[in-house]
């Protein structure tokens, strides 16, 4: 029990695991581009690190300190961009951080986190972004659609959890439960589909795997789970296909 409790602190709640998972899945479609390498690796990791540590802590008593990090993580992140890559990464780069900054910005007096239905989609247009236009050479629509379908599905568990103390309307609390979950099914359906047509064979069946997972998860999503279902179980399915790619091509 000790042990769990350390590791939600220090890995879950830290937003140390959500940005492994999101840094796990865009690594996914590197090796499927083959286009793998290590400083467009730690870049991801540090983005999704930084900007979730800046949305959660806004409100916090150390929020300056936390602003000093993400300082510290954007002129690393800079530097790797411009050592590494070049001057048009660096934009598409900057326009992911501003995409970022509009979600959740104590100085916006209405932003997009706040707004009706569109976080979900929101969240998913992101992801959908790093995996397909800032890791890649040239922006890949195949691969945005299944990130974009794929992350969306899987931030409706979240909205299921939370659709008691929610203060704006969501898809739970709009809709109901079940009509939240069948729409769920259908993003993740559609993601696996846009994957058969769009990745090599064993890519397509990593993908597959974590779609029908990631349905199960869904269908036994409520908010009177426990807080790791979500933030471990449900969370780990972006990571999933890179750990599946990973036990058949080393296993």
């Amino acid at each position: 029990m000790q042990f769990l409790n350390l590791a939600k602190k220090y890995i879950i709640n830290s937003q140390l695991y959500v940005s492994l998972t999101g840094t796990a899945l865009a690594v996914f479609f590197m090796l499927e581009q083959n286009l793998l390498r290590w400083p467009t690796v730690l870049l991801i990791f540090i983005t999704y690190f930084s900007g979730y540590l800046y949305t959660k802590y806004q409100k916090h008593r150390h929020f300056s300190k936390i602003l000093v990090f993400n300082i510290i993580c954007g002129v690393l992140s800079g530097a790797l961009i411009l050592l590494n890559h070049n001057e048009v990464r660096l934009l598409k780069w900057l326009c992911i951080v501003a995409l970022g900054l509009l979600y959740n910005s104590f100085f916006l007096e209405n932003f997009i986190r706040k707004i009706p239905l569109l976080k979900v989609f929101y969240v998913g247009f992101t992801w959908a972004l790093v995996n397909s236009w800032l890791i890649l050479p040239e922006f890949n629509p195949g691969i945005f659609i299944i990130t974009l379908l794929f992350i969306t599905a899987l931030v409706f568990p979240f909205d299921i959890r939370d659709m008691r103390s929610d203060d704006i309307v969501t898809f739970p609390r709009l809709i109901g439960v079940g009509k939240t979950k069948l729409l769920a099914y259908t993003l993740t359906i559609a993601s696996a589909l846009t994957a058969f047509f769009n990745l090599e064979t064993e890519f397509t069946a990593a993908f597959l795997i974590t779609a029908i997972v990631s349905c199960v998860l869904i269908y036994f999503s409520h908010n009177k789970r426990p807080d790791a279902y979500f933030s471990f179980g449900v969370e780990t399915m972006s990571g999933l296909p890179f750990l599946i790619i990973v036990l058949m091509k080393y296993f």
